[in-house]
C-alpha cells in the first residue's frame, strides 16, 4: 500500500453527503482507539474516485479502509503524544481548503442547471461549515504532525539513489517526456509618487460615492476592483486571523459591523473595506482594492533599459549572468541567475503540459528557440508579484524524450528513493503501533488481504 498524507476527509465527508445510496444502512465498519469509520466514508471515497475517472473495477474497498485506518492509526498516536495544533493553524488550513474545494466547484450545476456553491450545498453558511468540520481539519493535522515526525530526519545519498536505481528492472525505467529550464531577466517599471496618488484620488472618489449612498458596495467593488479574488463576489471575502497581509486585518479589527473604513495602503495597493460580520477570530468583509499603475514614461523608460540589455546579449557584449545581476529587479529570480522555478513541482525544470498549464505565453515565445537564444522584450503580468512587467527569456535547457537515467534524470530519482526509505519508515512504524492500539473491523471487511496485520491472527 502506498502511504500517504492524511487523506482529505473534508472533501469525503462531503461526498459522503451528495453520493451516499440511500439504499444502503450506514454502520460502523472500522475502529481505531476512538475513532471510527462508517461504510459512507468508503462509499464517499469511491464517489470521489469516480468523480475523477477511476473506474469502478478499479476501486477496491480493502484498501481504501486500510488507508482510512493507516489514518487514524495517526491521529490515535497523535492523541497519546497530547500534539497540540493551534485554532489559528486550524484555520488557516481550513481557509485554504475551502478555498481549494470552491474552486472544484466553479462549474458544477445542479438539475436545473443552477450553480452549486458550498453554501447552498450544505444549506448553511461559510461559518457553520467550519464549526462543523474544525474537529476534522484539527485531527487530520495532528496526523500530518506524528507523520512528519516518523519520516522528516530521512534522507538518502548519492550510492543509496544509485542502489535504488539499479533495483529498477530495465523494461520498468520511466520514460520522461521532453523537459525544459527557462531564465528571465525581467523589469518592473517605477511606480512613482505621482502614479500613486492617482490610485489613491481614484480610490478615495469610489468611497465617497459608496458613503454618499450614489453606488454601492457590491457594484463598486465589481466594476473597478482589481482584486481578481473578490470582484467577482462583490468584494466579498470570509476569512479567519492570520490570513492576510497585517494592515488588511488590523483594518478589520479597529471596525464595527457595518463600518466602512478610511483608505488603507498595503504592498497589493490602496484597499478599502466594509466589516459584514464577525465572530471570534473569523470575519466577513467587503472590500475594494486599486492598485497604483506605471506610468507610459516609466513603461518608456524600462523598454528602453531591457532593450539595450537585450542587444547587449546579442552582441555578446555581456554574458547572461552579468545582465541578470546589473539589470533585473525580479526579487524571485534575480538571485538565482533568472531561473524560472516551477510552481508546480519546486523544480527549475517544466514539462510542456506545466508550461501551458502555468504560463501559456512563455510557451509561446520560446517554441522556437535554441539553446541559449533570448526572446526580445515582451510585456507580461507577473502572477508572482501581480503587476505588469517587461522580461526576455532564455531557454537554458531542453531535454529530448528519453528513457530515464540518473545522468539526466538523477533529482527525480533521488525523490523516487526518498519517498521509497520514507514509505519503509512509515510501514515499520505502522506495524510497531498496530499491537498497541485498540483496532476493531466489521466481520463485512475480515477477507480483506491488508498488507498490514490490522486483524489479529487465530490462536
Amino acid at each position: 500500500m502506498k502511504y500517504s498524507i492524511f487523506l482529505s476527509l473534508l472533501f469525503t465527508l462531503a461526498l459522503t453527503k451528495s453520493f451516499a445510496q440511500p439504499k444502503i444502512i450506514d454502520k460502523v465498519i472500522a475502529q481505531v482507539g476512538e475513532n471510527i469509520i462508517l461504510y459512507s466514508e468508503i462509499e464517499g471515497q469511491k464517489q470521489s474516485m469516480i468523480q475523477n475517472g477511476v473506474t469502478v473495477e478499479n476501486i477496491n474497498e480493502c484498501v481504501l479502509l486500510e488507508q482510512m485506518l493507516y489514518n487514524f492509526l495517526l491521529v490515535n498516536q497523535a492523541e497519546l503524544d497530547s500534539i497540540q495544533i493551534s485554532n489559528e493553524q486550524v484555520d488557516a488550513e481550513m481557509e485554504n481548503r475551502l478555498r481549494v474545494y470552491e474552486n472544484q466547484m466553479k462549474n458544477v450545476k445542479d438539475e436545473k442547471g443552477n450553480p452549486i456553491t458550498l453554501e447552498s450545498f450544505y444549506g448553511k453558511t461559510k461559518s457553520q461549515i467550519k464549526e462543523e468540520f474544525r474537529t476534522t481539519i484539527k485531527k487530520r493535522m495532528q496526523g500530518q504532525e506524528v507523520e512528519r515526525g516518523i519520516t522528516s530526519a530521512i534522507d538518502v545519498s548519492p550510492l543509496e539513489v544509485e542502489t535504488f536505481f539499479n533495483s529498477i528492472p530495465k523494461d520498468s525505467l520511466p520514460y520522461i517526456n521532453s523537459q525544459l529550464s527557462f531564465q528571465q531577466i525581467a523589469i518592473f517599471p517605477k511606480i512613482t509618487k505621482a502614479d500613486k496618488e492617482l490610485a489613491f484620488k481614484k480610490i478615495s472618489d469610489l468611497r465617497k460615492q459608496i458613503v454618499a449612498g450614489k453606488t454601492t458596495f457590491c457594484s463598486a467593488a465589481s466594476l473597478y476592483s482589481e482584486d481578481p479574488g473578490s470582484a467577482k463576489n462583490c468584494g466579498r471575502y470570509e476569512a479567519t486571523r492570520g490570513m492576510m497581509v497585517k494592515p488588511f486585518e488590523a483594518t478589520v479589527y479597529s471596525l464595527k459591523v457595518g463600518e466602512i473604513s478610511e483608505v488603507f495602503e498595503t504592498e497589493y495597493g490602496f484597499h478599502f473595506m466594509q466589516l459584514l460580520d464577525r465572530k471570534g477570530d473569523d470575519y466577513i468583509v467587503s472590500h475594494i482594492l486599486i492598485a497604483p499603475k506605471f506610468s507610459l514614461d516609466s513603461l518608456d523608460a524600462s523598454s528602453k533599459r531591457l532593450e539595450k540589455c537585450y542587444n547587449d546579449l546579442k552582441q555578446n557584449k555581456i554574458i547572461w549572468e552579468d545582465a541578470v545581476r546589473i539589470y533585473s529587479n525580479d526579487a524571485n529570480t534575480k538571485e538565482n541567475r533568472g531561473y524560472i522555478t516551477n510552481p508546480i513541482t519546486g523544480e527549475i525544470k517544466w514539462s510542456v503540459e506545466e508550461v501551458n498549464q502555468v504560463d501559456p505565453m512563455m510557451f509561446q515565445l520560446t517554441d522556437g528557440l535554441e539553446i541559449n537564444q533570448v526572446t526580445s522584450p515582451t510585456l507580461y503580468f507577473d502572477f508572482n508579484e501581480r503587476k505588469e512587467a517587461i522580461r526576455i527569456v532564455r531557454v537554458a535547457e531542453r531535454t529530448k524524450p528519453h528513457v530515464g537515467n540518473l545522468t539526466d534524470d538523477y533529482n527525480l530519482f533521488r525523490m523516487m528513493a526518498l519517498d521509497d526509505k520514507k514509505q519503509k519508515a512509515i510501514a515499520a512504524w505502522t506495524k510497531s503501533k498496530i499491537s498497541t492500539a485498540y483496532v476493531r473491523i466489521d466481520d463485512s471487511f475480515k477477507d480483506c488481504q491488508f498488507q498490514n496485520q490490522w486483524i489479529p491472527k487465530a490462536p
